[in-house]
């Protein structure tokens, strides 16, 4: 068998084929080394500074408090406050966005929410008993709230 010549146009490869492209200058640095061990990070800050304590007390003003066997609501000059089955969570002026409440559906218990500045929300239920201490807790938590938290 012999051998056939390459086709025309085709010929052999020029000399630098596959040899490295030359070097104009010093040659790069190598790469630095990799970390034996990824670095170790730390914690993410928290994402509301501690509450200071103000340098003056707060003015006195209205206070709401709704309490049955399990629950409470609290709405003072400092925040609102909730205790639920005896876990409890305090809220600052400065951290809540809005305050809702309303009946519950049968008529016989307060639910209130907070939702917080990041969105979350918080939800506590306070029986009224007898049933007519509902509407005078409703006077009472407008009251605080809007002298608290203002409309407009």
């Amino acid at each position: 068998m012999s051998q056939q010549p390459p086709p025309p146009g085709f010929g052999p490869p020029p000399p630098h084929y596959g040899a490295p492209p030359p070097y104009h200058g010093a040659p790069p640095p190598p790469p630095p080394p990799y970390p034996a061990q990824p670095p170790r990070y730390a914690p993410p800050p928290p994402r509301y500074p501690a509450a200071v304590p103000p340098s003056h007390p707060a003015p006195a003003g209205p206070e709401f408090i709704a309490v049955d066997k399990h629950n409470s609501v609290v709405v003072d000059a400092s925040g609102v406050a909730f205790e639920v089955d005896g876990v409890s969570a305090d809220f600052d002026w400065p951290e809540i966005r809005s305050v809702h409440y309303k009946a519950s559906p049968n008529g016989k218990a307060l639910m209130v929410a907070v939702v917080h500045a990041d969105g979350r929300l918080y939800e506590a239920v306070v029986d009224a008993r007898p049933r007519e201490k509902l509407a005078g807790w409703f006077g009472q938590l407008a009251w605080a709230l809007g002298h608290y938290r203002p409309m407009g």
